[in-house]
């Protein structure tokens, strides 16, 4: 393949080489050991020859024999080649054909294409000797042939990348078409890569411009030409605030896309719901990426952005609609669906629907919604099979599984290889977990299995080596409950339960007749009965058992045995952050009930807690985790409750529970939505929606169980095992319906949530056999009596009224929501930044708030397309705000060529790495806004004496180093100026006032004669274009020769008081010369005595010196006092810095 050219300094390096072909320009070689047949040998030599290899390494090593030393290397070069190729990895190794490029009678070569044999090669030699040999011939210039070889090279493998790219879309010519037009158009990167494009009409108010939009991995760009006049516009996603589909007078369908600065509008697609999903997807995945890291690398499909396709969006947002549909773990990825019919015993018939299939699961749904849904762990699977095929069952298929059911699908399209695949996917299941329990209705793994936690884990967990056959093997250190806490602490009625318990018999009766027909396992049917059902409250002895089955946490249970006790033993007694806030909140768990106010309880709450932190750091604890695991505690066994927790956080409330409880945040907005589409009444009268927010966010964060009665939370609980995060949404929405006209009475937050609360505290389960536990009541001066309502009633209304919310609607709109969520919180951290820095600065705030705008950009930028140095690509919410935005010196140079307002022409680039030392003051290589803003602020606003200081500070250590001065003569006259002035009097005066001063100095140090000319040079470079410019170059001409006469008297001053410290007869020996020598042998003497001649390290001057010379004109003193206001340059840095990073990135 093409390489980018690459030098390469000996073309026969210890003979690794061997030239096969060569002309004028080019050069074919192979690597020694390579032969003809492509570099292959037979198999009784390679097995020799990698025997002599291994040994030759072992040797080398150990230092055996001086034979093996680089004498005996050199005499065998087959040897070596051998040996490297032996101790390298595949990835280290060299490709064993190259070619290069070479100028004639030059030293240096370029590695242009290499290849892994022959054959491959061989195309690539030809097409240089058919297309570029001969033409290389007219070129005169040197340099020209190489420039022209290496565009040559650089265009075909431009080409291959459009290629590639090309072959994985539907229209492969046309993608590559489009993809030369944005390269063309836009000159982004090669990284920024192109996903799709569009034809469409961009609005600028009532004028619409016809031409193409372009939808890459960072960016949305529209590009138009239209009688002579081009348009370019460009947006990048993470600038994106809200992304929504809306109208106008004139046109229905139009897609408005809103950024900080303004609102764009796009219309006249061809298909305006791909194009939308399409800009929501890449929106989302983008900003995810570089806001939100920490929760979007628990989904790793599209973490490579140069890898994105439109095929793997559309893939992902069908995987997606899968795991939400069917509440699968985030690592399960949708392989196929299929069309087919289920044959469903309870009714006799055949039920369309689709047949989707994973790594573990074959799932069902009907076409019709809620009527069948069936998931089928491949655990539970036993065996799949075709069956006969028939006019009444076209190709059928059999799914057994070991609760002794079987599932038949009919007209199924490409049988054979959907019942070959799911063979495959079992046999790897079998072959990594042998054993089963057949009497446990679930296979069970080996312990060995264990070792690789990630199949479960969807972050990275602190276990992946620590789950091992050897650690579980081991006996527990800790006592595990083997009884749900309700079994042993009853919470019953005395009095009067003949009624309920009565109740709890005939659901529990219902249940086992249900069980019979519909089974009793994870792939039961699930339809409409069961919801009924689970909608009237599940049974006491069986809402432990369900909750396993509708959350399948029991597949985790039975394919990880014994992980939860291991777990307990290394966690327990490891003090953390996490272990300290679990104790805190222990005994605010339902410190009502018994279970919780006895050792048995807390000590089974604490274990589970930390165990789940410990598992999965990147959530840890966080608070209303306690209140969920103690009633998941109730009703299931301690590991029981583990896994279901598990199950909860990690699959039915994706990014709950992290610190900036993102994934609740944005369901509060899906929230207020549907109360905007289903109870307009109150919408219109709480406008903000705000104050409802606040009291409805802790509905979702606790699934109600700490904001009504428990024996009444507990039906919502088993309605949300059962269908998910839409019951809350739906009992949410049907809470405030019931309360809608007293709501839209309240004239504040306050009396809303007085309303609230006395409804809620006042829904009733008289079904219930738990005994009632009492309420705190809300006081209020309203004597109505208070209704209460039936926990039955309120979720029988929910599915009612509200019961067509789908799932993937819900999914759609959290893509949409979390772009503006995430966005809000990158504008509470900006409000943040700003209020800490504004006290501290001059710049007004919109000045700040546009400086940090362009910080962040620089950041962003080289999180798009990289940079020298860019060594913080993704921002850590989870740290400071000031520290959550850095940037490296690279970006920080960018920055500070757009800003400064002192021109410095060639020396920019050296005073801005001077500059980010002198700021990076713990030597991390980063810094943050502040620091950045406070250099800028002394350069804007201070006076004389600060801006010298700075200047001065840049070329001093440590923000002067050895290798910014090393390239540059002490030279001693270079700005001595033709004025013949005596400054003899001057000279005195400052060297007295250098005495006077020497204590307020210490903070600067000396300035020697390298830095000092390099000072002098920057001044230069600052009065470049000014209307003073002649007089200022006299002046600092001026200034100059003075303080270089300055440190001349310094340094004879240090030479005699080193001198007067040596014995008199040294000092007579090393300045008398000897009889009879000549004048000029006498000069050399001088020369070479270290006393007599100036050193550079005794030349210096101090700031004071500086400063005091440079005040005595006035013209300098103007320079540096002339106020100079930011605005200007912040709008040519925000026109040109894209610009200019592109430039610096494709050069």
């Amino acid at each position: 393949m093409w390489l980018k050219p690459e030098e390469v300094l000996l073309k026969n390096a210890l003979k690794l080489w061997v030239t096969d072909k060569s002309n004028a320009y080019f050069i074919l070689q192979r690597r020694r050991r390579q032969g003809d047949s492509g570099g292959k040998l037979s198999v009784s030599e390679n097995s020799v020859y990698n025997e002599q290899s291994h040994q030759f390494c072992a040797n080398l090593s150990s230092g055996k024999d001086g034979e093996t030393k680089l004498g005996s290397i050199i005499r065998s070069p087959g040897l070596l080649v051998g040996a490297l190729d032996a101790v390298l990895d595949s990835n280290a190794r060299v490709a064993p054909f190259r070619i290069l490029h070479q100028m004639p009678g030059s030293q240096v070569y370029w590695v242009i294409a290499c290849g892994a044999t022959m054959e491959e090669i061989h195309p690539h030699w030809e097409w240089l000797e058919q297309n570029l040999l001969h033409t290389l011939a007219v070129f005169d210039n040197k340099d020209d042939v190489i420039n022209f070889v290496h565009g040559k090279i650089k265009g075909l493998i431009a080409e291959e990348t459009r290629s590639k790219l090309a072959e994985q879309e539907e229209d492969p010519e046309k993608f590559r078409e489009a993809l030369v037009k944005f390269e063309t158009r836009f000159n982004f990167p090669d990284l920024e890569k192109l996903v799709t494009n569009y034809s469409c009409c961009c609005w600028k108010g009532r004028v619409p411009r016809q031409g193409w939009i372009y939808l890459s991995i960072n960016h949305l760009c529209f590009y138009s030409f239209l009688l002579g006049k081009e348009v370019k516009l460009v947006i990048p996603w993470a600038d994106v605030k809200k992304l929504e589909r809306t109208s106008n007078t004139l046109i229905t369908e139009i897609i408005r896309i809103t950024t900080p600065s303004k609102e764009r509008d796009f219309s006249m697609f061809l298909n305006i719901d791909e194009t939308f999903r399409l800009m929501e997807l890449l929106a989302d995945v983008t900003i995810r990426r570089l806001l939100d890291n920490e929760a979007f690398e628990l989904d790793p499909s599209l973490q490579e952005p140069t890898q994105i396709t439109k095929k793997d969006l559309e893939a992902r947002i069908q995987t997606e609609y899968f795991r939400a549909c069917f509440r699968l773990p985030r690592v399960e990825k949708l392989d196929k669906i299929v069309s087919c019919f289920l044959w469903t015993p309870y009714s006799q018939c055949h039920t369309a629907g689709k047949l989707y299939t994973s790594k573990n699961y074959i799932c069902f749904a009907s076409k019709e919604e809620g009527n069948c849904n069936v998931i089928i762990p491949l655990q539970e699977v036993v065996t799949v099979e075709k069956m006969e095929d028939t006019s009444l069952l076209p190709n059928p298929i059999i799914v057994a599984v070991k609760s002794k059911r079987v599932f038949q699908f009919t007209e199924i399209e490409n049988r054979e290889h959907l019942v070959e695949q799911l063979s495959k996917q079992l046999q790897h299941l079998r072959g990594e977990n042998p054993r089963g329990l057949e009497s446990s209705g679930i296979e069970m793994v080996s312990a060995d299995a264990l070792g690789c936690t990630k199949a479960l884990c969807t972050g990275s967990t602190v276990l992946d080596s620590l789950v091992d056959s050897s650690n579980i093997k081991k006996e527990p250190r800790h006592s595990l409950n083997s009884e749900a806490l309700m079994a042993l602490f009853h919470l019953t009625e005395t009095e009067g339960t003949d009624a309920t318990l009565g109740m709890d018999e005939v659901k529990k009766r219902l249940w086992y007749d249900h069980f019979v027909e519909y089974g009793r396992s994870v792939s039961m049917f699930r339809t409409e009965k069961i919801r009924k059902l689970v909608a009237m409250g599940i049974p006491e002895c069986l809402r432990g058992e369900l909750w396993l089955l509708f959350s399948d946490a029991v597949t985790d249970l039975a394919t990880h045995p014994d992980y939860y006790a291991h777990l307990v033993d290394e966690s327990m007694g490891k003090c953390c952050m996490a272990t300290e806030e679990i104790e805190r909140d222990l005994h605010r768990s339902l410190p009502e009930h018994p279970a919780f106010q006895s050792d048995t309880g807390i000590a089974a709450l604490r274990r589970v807690l930390t165990a789940y932190a410990y598992r999965n750091p990147k959530i840890g604890y966080c608070q209303s985790m306690n209140i969920l695991t103690s009633v998941l505690l109730l009703y299931a066994k301690e590991e029981e409750a583990f896994w279901l927790l598990v199950a909860v956080c990690e699959r039915m409330l994706p990014d709950y529970f992290n610190r900036r409880v993102i994934g609740a945040q944005v369901d509060q907005a899906i929230f207020e939505e549907f109360i905007k589409e289903n109870i307009p009444e109150l919408a219109e009268h709480m406008t903000a929606l705000s104050g409802l927010a606040s009291i409805s966010l802790s509905w979702f964060l606790t699934l109600f169980l700490s904001i009504i009665p428990l024996e009444s939370a507990l039906n919502v609980v088993d309605c949300f095992f059962y269908d998910g995060i839409k019951v809350i949404f739906q009992v949410g929405l049907a809470i405030l319906d019931a309360n809608t006209q007293q709501l839209c009475r309240c004239q504040d937050d306050g009396q809303a949530l007085i309303i609230l609360s006395r409804f809620l505290d006042h829904i009733t389960n008289t079904e219930s056999p738990l005994l009632q536990i009492s309420q705190q009541p809300i006081s209020s001066d309203d004597k109505e009596p208070i209704q209460q309502m039936e926990i039955s009633d309120l979720i029988r209304d929910s599915y009612e009224k509200f019961g067509d919310i789908h799932v993937g609607q819900i999914e759609q709109m959290r893509c949409r929501h979390r772009i503006r969520v995430l966005q809000n919180l990158e504008d509470t951290t900006k409000e943040n930044v700003l209020r800490v820095v504004a006290p501290d600065v001059s710049f007004t705030i919109e000045e700040l708030g546009e400086l940090y705008d362009l910080f962040k950009r620089e950041h962003l930028l080289s999180c798009y397309w990289g940079g020298n140095g860019s060594t913080a690509l993704h921002h850590d919410p989870s740290l400071p705000y000031l520290e959550q935005y850095r940037i490296s010196s690279f970006q920080f140079g960018s920055l500070f060529s757009l800003l400064s307002p002192w021109t410095w022409g060639a020396h920019t680039s050296d005073l801005a790495q001077r500059a980010f030392r002198l700021l990076d003051e713990n030597a991390d290589s980063l810094i943050d806004f502040k620091e950045l803003v406070i250099c800028l602020d002394l350069m804007y606003y201070g006076d004389f004496s600060e801006n010298l200081r700075l200047l001065y500070r840049l070329h001093v250590p440590p923000a002067c180093s050895n290798e910014d001065t090393s390239s540059f003569s002490p030279l001693r006259t270079t700005f001595i100026s033709t004025e013949a002035i005596d400054h003899q009097h001057q000279l005195k005066k400052m060297l007295e006032d250098l005495v006077k001063s020497k204590e307020a100095t210490k903070d600067l140090p000396l300035m020697n004669q390298r830095e000092f000319i390099q000072f002098c040079k920057s001044l230069y470079s600052m009065f470049r274009e000014d209307p003073e410019e002649n007089n200022l170059y006299q002046a600092i001409a001026t200034v100059t020769t003075l303080l270089l006469q300055i440190g001349e008297v310094g340094q004879r001053l240090h030479s005699s008081s080193s001198l007067s410290e040596l014995p008199s007869s040294e000092k007579s020996e090393m300045l008398t010369p000897t009889g009879g020598t000549d004048a000029v042998f006498e000069e050399d003497i001088h020369c070479n005595n270290p006393l007599s001649q100036p050193g550079v390290d005794d030349w210096n001057v101090s700031f004071e010196q500086i400063l005091a010379s440079l005040l005595t004109e006035q013209c300098l003193v103007n320079f540096f006092e002339k106020p100079v206001t930011i605005k200007s340059k912040l709008l040519h840095a925000e026109a040109n810095q894209y610009q200019q990073r592109m430039n610096l990135t494709i050069h």
